[in-house]
């Protein structure tokens, strides 16, 4: 279950009920109306919301574990989620199908935190083997890979300039890569 909250009232405003497991992440659309958001949970589901009448509208299903993150694609019209399966999937909205996946399978451990370069050209995931794998979204093969981090990746996050790359680690650093 997700909830709508009026910050000043402390009210809930809108419940979203749907998934049958926790809710791991969600992302709100980028797109001016800005009217639904994405959330990925331990059902191993992700899910697209309205969120004016608290009722999703799509579902995307593929992973084997669970979905760890959600990030919408800098155009509004895809997402990608990460997954306990090793996996990130680029789900397009208007399709409404999985477009590309994003795995080798030297592989194994979870992706945990997922955002796209300010082109969507390329995706960062962060994975609980310390790296942070860069995935080419066109090609659909893996670019480069970060070192640096002595425990998982837990969170990352792309600056709105695009030009560095911050991440957070269960070692208790942070790193910004520029």
């Amino acid at each position: 279950t997700a909830k709508l909250w009026d910050v000043e009232s402390s009210v809930a405003i809108q419940t979203f009920q749907g998934h049958q497991a926790d809710v791991m992440g969600i992302d709100i659309s980028p797109s001016e109306a800005g009217n639904t958001f994405v959330s990925g949970s331990s059902d191993h589901i992700a899910m697209v919301w309205d969120i004016r009448t608290g009722a999703y509208v799509q579902t995307f299903e593929g992973h084997e574990s669970d979905v760890n993150a959600v990030r919408f694609y800098p155009s509004g019209d895809a997402f990608v989620s990460a997954s306990d399966d090793a996996t990130c999937r680029l789900f397009d909205l208007r399709a409404d199908r999985q477009v590309a996946i994003f795995k080798k399978e030297s592989i194994i451990f979870s992706c945990n935190a997922v955002d796209f370069s300010l082109s969507g050209r390329l995706l960062f995931g962060g994975y609980s083997d310390y790296c942070v794998n860069v995935w080419d979204t066109l090609k659909g093969s893996r670019v480069a890979t970060l070192y640096g981090h002595e425990n998982r990746v837990s969170s990352l996050k792309v600056s709105p300039d695009g030009t560095a790359l911050g991440t957070g680690s269960w070692d208790c650093t942070i790193r910004v890569w520029a």
